[in-house]
């Protein structure tokens, strides 16, 4: 039978063999990890239907496991109808910028008071068809082309199920490629996994 001499030089040299090894094999496992991102989507005006979808596709064409929440205003960007508008009175720092013109007229802000916003009839459907404007202008993806390449690519789409029952809206209303429909009990232990998380 081994002494305690023995056993304890033993020890030390599993001791130091695991010290040598295990920084080694901890590095190989978090070079395979696949890194996971939660997004949590609030809002559903145009402006505010690009960060979740550009982080999301951009994340998941990086190989990260990707999910998005949609949850109260957000649940507008799953539905089978976008029909998103901006509102420059909800977002003073949005320039107001023309999208057409000579070079010297597009550069001009027009600082347009809160007032005028508030009170000109189809003012939001002007900002609204600008913003427009200006997205085709620059080459950018529409939120269509956006959402479906998040599709293609994996990302998890999910649904708030209270608040598609709060605002009294329907499955059929939204696109068939929502992965689930969950509530915060089921949502918080995947954020908590994620290595990002993010509100917007």
């Amino acid at each position: 039978m081994p002494d305690t001499i023995e056993l304890s030089r033993l020890d030390q040299l599993i001791s130091e063999r695991l010290d040598q090894l295990l920084p080694k094999k901890l590095g190989e496992l978090e070079a395979r990890r696949t890194p996971s991102m939660m997004i949590i989507a609030t809002k559903g005006t145009l402006d505010w239907a690009y960060p979740p979808f550009i982080l999301a596709s951009t994340a998941a064409a990086l190989g990260w496991n990707v999910s998005v929440f949609f949850t109260f205003y957000g649940l507008a960007l799953l539905r089978k109808d976008l029909d998103m508008h901006v509102s420059p009175l909800g977002n003073p720092a949005m320039p107001m910028k023309m999208p057409v013109g000579p070079a010297w007229f597009r550069k001009i802000n027009w600082n347009i008071p809160n007032v005028v916003q508030a009170a000109v009839p189809g003012f939001e459907s002007l900002a609204t068809a600008l913003m427009k404007k200006t997205i085709r202008n620059a080459g950018v993806a529409q939120i269509e082309e956006l959402r479906s390449l998040c599709i293609e690519a994996g990302v998890n789409l999910i649904a708030c199920q209270m608040t598609v029952d709060l605002f009294g809206l329907k499955r059929e209303d939204f696109i068939p490629e929502v992965k689930d429909y969950v509530g915060a009990a089921t949502f918080l232990p995947m954020a908590k996994d994620a290595d990002v998380s993010l509100f917007i």
